[in-house]
């Protein structure tokens, strides 16, 4: 596959399957679907290599540059509230190992942790597991693809579309049947909730979960909300409520896609 200037390689990687994009930062077509290949073996890292090793050598894909956003079931993503007092950068990796720990019931010495590290005010932090994001880089480096980014999907969401998230709304993502939330408060995120969506979820579902979220974060409920990804028809934006106002970003993208095409579109600008 021959590489224009500007092009790059968008994978999207899911339990059992993967796709591959083309995109250019300096072209304002649509990212166009190379390749989709589904695999056994879930999450298994081996599986996932495997996959990823097939995927790239059938697209020829030596010298592109390549970005992989990760489903959110392969990564873990959590807040933390910097201890009082903090100053150095141990302090804030020590606060979010514990929170960790807390949340998952087990060490972080087999993920890797990246965050906006902050010692002013609460931060997000995803967990990767290391020995995927090893085999990972492996497989890249094999098939002389650069890997530039290695991102969770719901963090390539939000960086994406933060700019339209206004002051009072709430941010969601959803994926393959599961909206995760980002309560936004005084232009920070305080948690983030993912929950699967029941049939025939409408807006007057989508309300009162939003209400119920703010309920148990001790938070003002927000009355607007900006959701990415492959949302459910009934929040189109024709669609109002009393309670809720609705804002889909993106919508229309990725039409016909399979959900693991949407993941890799996840956070593209072009």
């Amino acid at each position: 596959m021959r590489r224009r200037f500007g092009q790059s390689l968008r994978v999207g990687i899911a339990p059992g399957a993967v796709a591959l994009l083309k995109t250019s930062r300096f072209s304002s077509a649509a990212p166009e679907l190379v390749a989709e290949l589904a695999f056994d073996g879930g999450s298994h890292p081996e599986s996932v290599a495997g996959a990823l090793r097939l995927l790239l050598e059938g697209a020829a894909s030596p010298n592109w540059p390549v970005t992989i956003v990760l489903a959110d079931e392969l990564a873990r993503i959590w807040q933390v509230a910097p201890p009082e007092g903090s100053a150095r950068l141990a302090d804030l990796e020590a606060a979010a190992a514990l929170r960790f720990q807390t949340l998952f019931g087990e060490p972080t010495g087999a993920w890797q942790l990246s965050a906006g590290w902050d010692a002013t005010q609460p931060f997000l932090v995803a967990a990767l597991p290391r020995h995927l994001l090893a085999l990972i880089g492996q497989v890249c480096a094999a098939q002389r693809a650069p890997l530039v980014e290695l991102v969770p999907q719901f963090v390539a969401g939000f960086n994406q579309w933060r700019g339209s998230v206004k002051a009072g709304a709430w941010y969601g993502l959803v994926q393959q049947r599961v909206l995760s939330l980002a309560a936004i408060e005084d232009g920070s995120i305080r948690a983030v909730r993912a929950s699967a969506l029941p049939e025939g979820a409408g807006l007057d579902w989508l309300a009162a979960h939003v209400a119920r979220e703010a309920l148990r974060l001790n938070v003002s409920v927000p009355a607007r909300l900006c959701v990415s990804g492959h949302a459910p028809a009934a929040w189109s934006l024709g669609a109002t409520h009393p309670a809720l106002s609705c804002h889909l970003l993106g919508q229309g993208q990725g039409a016909g896609w399979s959900d693991c095409a949407r993941l890799a579109a996840t956070g593209s600008r072009a």
